[in-house]
């Protein structure tokens, strides 16, 4: 059986109803360490803000910014075992259902993706950033 499978395990408990997207409604984390990851913006390898007033291309930057921190760690996105993702406009939500619906059976193994929390918020640090990702991870150990 795979090793995964006894660390990380995503739940929809019966009972519970539909989940509104690509999340699962539990993560159950067996052992191990939790790894918390700061949200992560839309920011070029140089510093700079990435595709300022076009959510698509800072959903695409935001992701490859987390996978870089992931992969920095030693770890993938099937470690991670909850996001909070910030939006700033309530009308990019169907953009981002329909970027998730594209990236994450690319990043994930899946079927199942880790439980999300969506927040609409004012802004973010800076005026231009439209979208952040914050993480709970947990490592696989290993061999």
């Amino acid at each position: 059986m795979d090793q995964r499978a006894h660390h990380v395990t995503y739940l929809n408990p019966e009972g519970a109803c539909p989940a509104q997207g690509l999340y699962s409604h539990v993560a159950d984390v067996r052992g191990g360490r939790l790894l918390f990851v700061a949200g992560q913006l839309a920011v070029g390898s140089d510093g700079s803000v990435v595709g300022a007033g076009d959510f698509r291309a800072q959903f695409r930057q935001v992701f490859k910014n987390l996978g870089d921190v992931l992969t920095g760690c030693g770890c993938g996105f099937d470690d991670v075992v909850k996001f909070t993702t910030y939006l700033v406009h309530s009308q990019d939500i169907p953009i981002f259902m329909e970027m998730r619906a594209e990236m994450f059976p690319k990043l994930f193994k899946g079927p199942l993706f880790p439980p999300n929390t969506l927040l609409i918020v004012d802004r973010l640090v800076k005026e231009p950033f439209l979208f952040e990702v914050e993480a709970v991870v947990a490592p696989r150990e290993r061999d």
